[in-house]
This record gives structure tokens, C-alpha cells and sequence, in this order.
């Protein structure tokens, strides 16, 4: 498993890819996670969800949050690298090569718009899909169905839209069954590429400030995120510098 080793890419125990994504790592299988100030919050009180962050092959900066913490307990700058970046520059790759995609989540509706898409977009995609059980876990044999559909189609590329943590630790637990080459959980691209939910305008995105349109506009799925957490990621920010400081 490809693991970036220098401390300058980590915060707490989580080491970032900080790459370009023409960079991503050309393994036999490689899995990519996503990380923003929620889902490291999260993490602090799960334990499975910890370690599906901490041991994927890769673990991308998606969100301004972390780029400021790198700042602050490295002084390095990096990048904000989204999951719709990701899963754009996946698309690309696979419709220059011809490859074939599986989206794995949300509704049977959201997935036919999905493929509608890509197929207008990516003519050089063959693209297919299944929708799980909305629920919190999943019982073995439906989990045993999710990864018989993804093989029987044998993809490239499986992007997963569970939300987060259900998708990661789904993700990793069930890898080594998965005959794909790319696992990517990017949850809430599925509906933004969907175009079921809006995302923020590339000018709110330039300036950091995405999480501000979408707190606006879905206060009540939003504010726990960012009201909530926000506070106590700074908090656990804070004392990751004065401790680093000590050293």
C-alpha cells in the first residue's frame, strides 16, 4: 500500500496527497478517500471510520479547513483537491482511454441522470450503476449483492455516494472483493453531477467560501457540519500547535 511518508503532508496521524492527480499512485487497486473538517471530526469518535481514513492508498485535502490546518502546523500551502475534481479528472482519463465506470449509491433516478450525463459527455464510457438500500449498515447479503453488480460489469473505476462515514467504511472493509481498479467515495458528487442538488459557483470555490452557500442553502443538513464541528476542529487545531510547539 502506497503511503506518503513526510510529516509536512500530515495532520495527526493522516498523511495527504498533495500531488497533482495525474500523480494518483497506478497500483492493482488503489483506494481514495476524501477528508474535510467533518468527517476528521467524525473520525475522532470512530474508530472504524479512523482507520478507512488512515489506510487508504490515498487520502485527498477536500476541503478549506485542512488546507489551512497544513498552514498552520507546517507552513505549507497545498491545494484543496474535491471529489468533484477527482471525479472529473477520472471521467477525462477513462473517455481519452475508453474505460468503463460503476456508480455505486443513491436513488435509481439520480442514476439515470447521472448516465445520461456521462454519456453525453464521456461518449467513451460505458457506464452502469446500482442503487443500495437507504439504511445505516448494510446485512451481508445485501452487501454480497452491491459487490456482485459492481463485478459482473468489471469497472475501471467504482464511485461510491453513501455519505460519509457509511461510504469509507463500506469501501474498505469490502475491498479486497471489489474487482475494480479505482475506488473513489465521493458522496455528494453524485447529486451535484446529478445536478439534484446545486453546487456553489466556481467564484465562491476560488475564494473558500463553498461551505458559506451551501450552509445558506441547506441550514438544517448543514449547520451540525459547520456550526458544530467547525469549533471543535479549530479547538483540536489549536492544540495540535501548541503541542507541536513543545516538541
Amino acid at each position: 500500500m502506497l503511503k506518503q511518508k513526510s510529516t509536512e503532508n500530515h495532520i495527526r496521524n493522516y498523511s495527504l496527497f498533495t500531488k497533482e492527480l495525474h500523480e494518483l499512485p497506478a497500483t492493482s487497486k488503489t483506494l481514495v478517500h476524501t477528508i474535510n473538517q467533518y468527517s476528521y471530526c467524525l473520525a475522532s469518535k470512530d474508530l472504524a471510520f479512523r482507520k478507512s481514513l488512515m489506510e487508504a492508498d490515498v487520502l485527498l485535502p477536500d476541503g478549506v479547513a485542512i488546507v489551512a490546518a497544513v498552514w498552520l502546523l507546517t507552513g505549507k500551502k497545498i491545494k484543496k483537491i474535491a471529489g468533484a475534481n477527482l471525479h472529473q479528472h477520472l471521467m477525462e482519463e477513462m473517455d481519452r482511454k475508453g474505460g468503463r465506470c460503476f456508480y455505486l449509491g443513491t436513488s435509481d433516478s439520480t442514476l439515470q441522470i447521472i448516465a445520461e450525463r456521462s454519456r453525453r459527455e464521456y461518449p467513451n464510457i460505458k457506464v452502469s450503476g446500482y442503487s443500495p438500500p437507504f439504511k445505516e449498515e448494510f446485512t451481508m447479503e445485501e452487501s454480497d449483492q452491491m459487490i456482485a453488480a459492481v463485478n459482473a460489469f468489471h469497472p475501471d473505476v467504482l464511485f461510491i455516494g453513501m455519505t460519509a462515514p457509511k461510504q469509507e467504511k463500506w469501501a474498505f472493509a469490502h475491498k479486497e472483493f471489489l474487482d475494480v481498479k479505482v475506488i473513489c467515495c465521493i458522496g455528494a458528487v453524485f447529486d451535484f453531477y446529478a445536478g439534484t442538488i446545486e453546487r456553489p459557483g466556481q467564484v465562491w470555490i476560488n475564494c473558500g467560501l463553498e461551505w458559506l452557500v451551501r450552509l445558506v442553502r441547506e441550514p438544517r443538513r448543514m449547520w451540525v457540519r459547520y456550526l458544530y464541528y467547525g469549533p471543535i476542529f479549530i479547538k483540536d487545531l489549536l492544540l495540535e500547535k501548541a503541542n507541536r510547539m513543545l516538541m
